[in-house]
């Protein structure tokens, strides 16, 4: 399978990287309730940090994303595991079959080919922003300068008479 394809079912939830168990289910080639039920007989080898169940209003709006007909039809008051990088591993000891063994070791390729392209534009984007706040500084004075100038424009001018009056007397 494509690590593109696998990075495509990467999605972020609470801050952090995320694969649902359907899609896990999917690429292990197991229904999502055999999946679910190998990991409720082993809920000691996923902590909160590992796994979590989506809440109904983050369900809600993963599902107006997703536009899978089967989860689309999922009810919404069950809602899917969320499994991060470290649960993705711990599924490798739950999930035994030879073709679990290899996805999982794509998927967590999948991750850290995702970590490795954050990191390298991480610098980039920092790099970005030091120029963007360099030049709003010289912008933010040439603003200052025009609003000046056009406040100048709208005050109406008292012009003094220059040069030499004739007294009349």
């Amino acid at each position: 399978m494509q690590l593109q394809h696998i990075q495509q079912k990467i999605c972020e939830i609470r801050g952090m990287k995320v694969m649902l168990d359907f899609d896990l289910a999917e690429l292990y080639d197991v229904n999502t309730k055999a999946l679910n039920q190998a990991v409720k007989r082993n809920s000691d080898r996923f902590p909160l940090r590992f796994m979590f169940r989506l809440s109904v209003t983050e369900w809600l709006e993963m599902r107006s994303q997703i536009v899978t007909a089967s989860q689309l039809k999922r009810n919404t008051q069950i809602t899917p595991f969320a499994f991060t990088e470290h649960g993705v591993t711990m599924l490798a000891s739950v999930l035994r079959s030879k073709k679990a063994i290899q996805m999982n070791i794509a998927i967590v390729e999948a991750f850290i080919a995702l970590k490795e392209y954050a990191l390298t534009h991480k610098d980039l984007t920092e790099q970005l922003k030091a120029l963007e706040a360099k030049y709003d500084k010289k912008f933010e004075d040439v603003y200052e300068a025009i609003g000046y100038l056009l406040k100048k424009e709208e005050q109406p001018i008292e012009r003094k008479t220059i040069g030499f009056k004739k007294n009349q007397s």
